[in-house]
Order: C-alpha cells, then structure tokens, then sequence
C-alpha cells in the first residue's frame, strides 16, 4: 500500500481538512507534528499549553501520532525517508516564517530521492493573494476587499475520510511538555471542543450577535479565534454553517471572518508588516520607551477602569474581548506614547489565540499606522467606552476586585490614574502632525 505523510501544522482536525483527505485518497497516511524550536520556543506559554492539548486530543483520535522535534527541512525528509512516503501533505502556509519554512522544506525534500510537498487548502476560506482587484492587485482597504471575498467561490466543507490505515510505526516522541499555569484558566482545546462551542454559539447567541457582539459584560461572542488559530475547525465549515442562516447576525460575523482573512492576504502580500509599519511615515512619530507606565499597563493599573480589567482579563484567560483590545491597544500608544511593537508582543506572549496577521494588523489599525484611510484622529476615550459598553460595570467588577463595591455612577471614572487622558489626547494630535510635517 502506497505510503504518504500529513504535516499536520494549523490544521489540527480531521474534518474539512483537504491535506489530510488527499493524503488519504493514497493509502497509509503517517500523521507527523514537528515541534520546530523557532516557533515553540518565542511562543508565549498559554499558547503552548493549548496547542500541546490540542495535539493530545488530535493524536488521541487517531490512536497516535508521530512527533519529532527540530528543523522541519531536516526532519519531515527523514520521516517521509523511513516511513517510504513520496509525497508529503500540507494545508498551504502564508505567514512570513511558515512560507520560506515550506519552500526549505520543498527544496530538501526534492533533493532526497525526488519526494514532493503537496499543498492543499490552508487556514483559510479563500487563500491569501486569491482576492484580487479588476487590475489584478491585492486591496489596501477592508471593504472592497470583504465585497470581492464574499463574491469568491470556497466550496463546500470536505468530508472527514473514512477508514484512514495510520502509520504509527515509526519513532516518535512525547507530547511537547507544557504546564498550564496555575493562575489561568484554559479553554477546551481540540476538534471537538471547536464543534461544541460552535454550536453553542449558533444556537443560543447567534441571533443576537449583531446587536451585542461589542459588549464585553455579556460574554456573547463566539471565542472561536482559538479554534481557528490552531485549525481545530475550518472557517469554510464555519461559513457553510452561516449560510443556512438568515438576519443581520449571521452576515455580521462572516465580515469578522472576512477581517481575519483580510489582514492574512495583507501579511502575505507585506510581509515586512509582521514587525514594520504598514505606513512607514508613522514611524517618524515621537515615541517614549517602555517604563513604569507601560509596566502599568501590562499588569492592569493604569487607573482608567475598562483598560484595567482588559489587561487584567488577559493574564487571567489569555484572552481579551476584542472591543478591549481596541480600547486598551489606543490607550498604549495614544495616551501612553509607546510604539505599538510593544503592545503586540505583549499580546502574542498572553493570548491563547495569538495569530500574527491579526494581532499585528489589528494593532496597527488602532495604532493608526495600518490599513485604514484617515486613521490617526480615533483616538479612544477610555471613559466613554466603559460606560458605553459596560454600561453596568459587570465586566470591570468582574476582573477589578478593588473596583467591585464602587457605585455604577463612579465606577468608570478613573481611579488614581497614571495619565489624563484629554492632556495625552491632545498631545497625541500634536505628535502627529508634527510627524507629518517631516
């Protein structure tokens, strides 16, 4: 029986996954997840933990799976090499780092007895560089972007395949080591964890999704970003399961969708984005360095109510609402003065769902360095944005203890804050047009 490997990287399931269904189509599959030490070790440590549950659930449906640690241009030939595969199967990779990985990986395979890397699928509903204007060019600006993408063909969800013969026989080692820490509290990882919480969001939030999505208080969005950053659910089986649902809602979260896909055709197209502006004549803009108020910031104790319970909600749950985001992303660089870079890396070390195009992209879109026409000027008030979206302060009491018995009338103003926040408004303003007489 011919022999074939699956790469598994972003794709951690079995369903909707054509990789793994081509693989398949073939004969014995040999299922292989390589822990490469240039991602595992900058990841932050929720993001390790997580993903290590999840290649437990993964390798506990398959009854094991073969994991080897280091290079993948020297280890996934050797694997293809022992186990007599030709061909190895991968869903595409447009990341920066992921794609020059891929074409290593393409090169030293050919080199060792002609083998070849099959790509097929990615991480995505419509592949990065796919959406493209009538003149044949990527789209700077998210709307006409999202209206090409809604127009562009994503089929339908591909079927799990059946009676897959694994090959197991090889080598492996043990599942990367990654303790939760113990002051956090996880979210399920694995395929059918992603399938539960879909449902249950279907079913008893959907309909409202519209209305309340920008509300921290009401816990009523998805928390699918985790699911999708490690591929334990397709957005193409996410899409086909909106389509057969009518009203504002169901079309509201396939723009969010359409954003995460958005900012992944930008990173592929810019992949200097990753760490560099997207406009480069911000980068003139008077910054301070990192000090004690950005040590503030990180540990939730900037005194303005809605941004310490983000900041706070980060490190308790390695995950953040992504109207706090916004709201705490602007006070960094507008009220603080600091370069978005920090804020994102911070970001990346703490969240479970960190994802490089979107988290990096969504920080420069705050930052008014992205992919937004006339950005500088929204500048976040910290104080209109609780009382406008935690009206009650449910979600502040619920992650600032201090602030818990404080009255709903006094609750969002600022509690001995650091800065204030119309002087640094200002003062943000002036940093910018100074930068853009330069």
């Amino acid at each position: 029986m011919p022999v074939s490997v699956m790469w598994f990287r972003r794709d951690l399931r079995l369903t909707d996954n054509p990789a793994l269904a081509a693989a398949a189509a073939d004969g014995q599959v040999v299922p292989l997840f390589v822990v490469d030490p240039k991602l595992w070790k900058p990841a932050g440590a929720p993001r390790r933990c997580y993903l290590a549950a999840s290649l437990a659930d993964l390798s506990r449906r398959m009854g094991g799976l073969v994991v080897r640690t280091g290079d993948p241009a020297e280890v996934v030939p050797a694997v293809a090499r022992e186990a007599g595969a030709e061909q190895v199967f991968v869903s595409g990779d447009f990341g920066p780092y992921g794609a020059s990985r891929d074409q290593r990986v393409e090169a030293a395979l050919a080199s060792d007895g002609g083998r070849g890397l099959v790509r097929r699928g990615s991480p995505y509903a419509v592949d990065p560089g796919e959406v493209r204007s009538q003149q044949g060019d990527g789209y700077q600006v998210f709307t006409p972007f999202s209206g090409a993408w809604r127009e562009h063909e994503w089929g339908e969800p591909v079927a799990k395949p059946q009676g897959v013969e694994w090959g197991l026989g090889l080598r492996t080692e043990a599942l990367p080591d990654a303790a939760p820490l113990a002051h956090m509290s996880m979210p399920p990882a694995g395929e059918a964890a992603a399938r539960r919480r879909w449902n249950v969001f279907l079913d008893s939030h959907l309909a409202d999704y519209a209305r309340v999505r920008d509300r921290p208080d009401l816990d009523a969005t998805s928390r699918m970003s985790v699911h999708l950053k490690w591929g334990e659910i397709h957005p193409r089986t996410m899409l086909a399961d909106l389509s057969r649902r009518s009203g504002e809602s169901p079309r509201r979260y396939e723009t969010e969708l359409a954003w995460r896909e958005f900012y992944a055709d930008v990173l592929a197209r810019r992949p200097e984005t990753a760490r560099d502006y997207y406009r480069p004549e911000l980068a003139a803009m008077r910054y301070e360095e990192p000090d004690e108020h950005f040590t503030a910031w990180c540990e939730g104790r900037t005194g303005y109510p809605i941004v310490d319970a983000g900041m706070r909600q980060l490190t308790a749950e390695g995950w953040m609402h992504n109207r706090v985001r916004m709201i705490v992303a602007s006070f960094l660089v507008k009220d603080l003065h600091i370069e978005w870079q920090h804020g994102a890396r911070h970001f990346m070390r703490w969240l479970v769902d960190a994802d490089l195009a979107s988290n990096q992209h969504g920080w420069q879109w705050t930052a008014g360095c992205g992919t937004d026409p006339a950005p500088y000027f929204r500048v976040f008030n910290p104080i209109d944005q609780g009382k406008k979206f935690d009206p009650d302060g449910s979600y502040i009491r619920r992650h600032v203890a201090e602030l818990r018995d404080v009255p709903t009338d006094e609750l969002h103003r600022p509690h001995d804050p650091i800065v204030d926040h119309a002087t640094e408004r200002r003062e943000a303003l002036a940093r910018y047009q100074d930068a853009r007489r330069h």
